[in-house]
């Protein structure tokens, strides 16, 4: 039997929605990120306007 632990989300940087550049900010964090080998995306929350650079972990 196998068993699959839920990953645990990491939030590495945070940019507010009303940015200027609107999600360019996080884009090129989690793409920095990439380059040094940290699997990085962004997402959006509504809740708090903000886009999210997180990466993804399992214990």
């Amino acid at each position: 039997m196998t068993t699959t632990l839920p990953a645990q989300r990491t939030v590495l940087e945070r940019s507010p929605a009303g940015h200027p550049r609107g999600s360019w900010p996080a884009d090129e964090y989690a793409a920095a990120q990439r380059a040094h080998g940290t699997d990085a995306h962004v997402v959006m929350d509504l809740t708090s306007d903000e886009f999210f650079v997180i990466t993804d972990t399992t214990h």
